[in-house]
């Protein structure tokens, strides 16, 4: 496993310099840890379990369909981060900025990330005027994962995938 990270790290490690070290700006901080803060678990399912109990269709059924992504998502997540433990960027590169609490638990995948699009999915399929301003909202839970040097592009991606894939299921059985 550790040849196939050395070899996204040849490919990933300059976009993830880039995004970490060149974006590092004031507003970005302001922006990104508001975007990071959507991704955790407290806020995903907190909203989700909200519009699941007190909003009306079809919000109240994409808030549970939501809710049960977000928490059935998160089991692969912990088992690839157990047995694909991947060092987070600021481990690996020096030079990488992070926030005041960077996370010591392996980098792959995105838990944040899986989370949001996890959270967003089943929200865009419901209103589908608002997908571009949710896929935003997504993308930049992403970013802010790499801005703040907790992960790597292919562990956002990755996040995003299962998130989506998961949520895209419970629509399915959640109907």
């Amino acid at each position: 496993m550790m040849r196939f990270y050395d070899r996204l790290h040849e490919w990933e490690g300059p976009l993830f310099l880039y995004v970490n070290i060149r974006w590092n700006r004031r507003v970005c901080n302001l922006l990104f840890t508001f975007l990071s803060l959507l991704g955790g678990a407290t806020f995903s399912l907190g909203i989700s379990l909200i519009a699941g109990l007190f909003m009306p269709q079809p919000w109240s059924a994409a808030g549970w369909q939501a809710l049960a992504a977000v928490a059935l998502s998160h089991l692969p997540v912990a088992a690839a981060k157990r047995s694909m433990p991947r060092l987070r960027p600021y481990q690996v590169y020096p030079q990488a900025k992070t926030g005041r609490r960077p996370l010591q638990d392996p980098s792959f995948p995105s838990g944040h990330t899986t989370a949001a699009f996890a959270m967003l999915t089943p929200w865009m399929i419901a209103l589908p005027s608002a997908f571009p301003l949710l896929l935003l909202v997504g993308i930049g839970v992403a970013l802010s994962r790499i801005y703040f040097g907790l992960h790597y592009p292919s562990d956002t991606a990755a996040g995003a995938l299962l998130g989506s894939s998961t949520a895209l299921l419970m629509c399915k059985l959640i109907g």
